[in-house]
């Protein structure tokens, strides 16, 4: 431990510590300036600050015995003028309310009576075209059957008659 010491020491000439790091012996000029500039506008805030705490108080003092004097007046008007208020908020709120429940109403009854309506159609749709298949497939089954017997009965077997009717 004595030994980082002394080795600190050796490498600072002169005993100076931190000051001994800095570039110069003193702060620059702008440096200066930035304090001066800061101090002057620090200090301007800290009076307005104060004016401003010193004149709250004395209007504080001057309107309490006016607030104590009129507040049989003031006391229910401020609650009238709080119900009101949060009466006409309230007021709103139950409107809002009520138009997004009948909307979601219809909307909800639009989907029930479009929704079997629809559904049946598709049926239907479903419906007709699998017979419409169906009969299709029936007709080309009927129509190899007649082609088959057809051919049949036209090449006949030796010693067979054919029969035009």
């Amino acid at each position: 431990m004595a030994d980082f010491r002394q080795q600190q020491h050796q490498q600072r000439p002169g005993g100076q510590g931190f000051a001994s790091t800095l570039p110069g012996k003193g702060p620059s000029t702008s440096q200066v300036l930035a304090v001066v500039t800061l101090l002057s506008a620090g200090g301007t805030l800290l009076f307005l600050s104060g004016l401003t705490l010193v004149g709250t108080l004395i209007g504080l003092a001057l309107t309490t015995p006016v607030f104590v004097i009129f507040s049989p007046v003031l006391v229910p008007t401020a609650l009238v003028i709080g119900l009101g208020v949060s009466g006409f908020l309230a007021s709103g709120a139950f409107g809002v309310t009520a138009l997004s429940s009948l909307s979601w109403m219809a909307s909800h009854l639009q989907s029930l009576i479009r929704g079997p309506l629809t559904q049946t159609l598709d049926q239907a749709k479903r419906k007709a075209q699998e017979t419409a298949g169906q009969v299709g497939q029936k007709a080309r089954e009927t129509a190899q059957t007649v082609q088959s017997k057809a051919q049949e009965s036209t090449k006949g077997g030796p010693g067979q008659e054919v029969s035009r009717t």
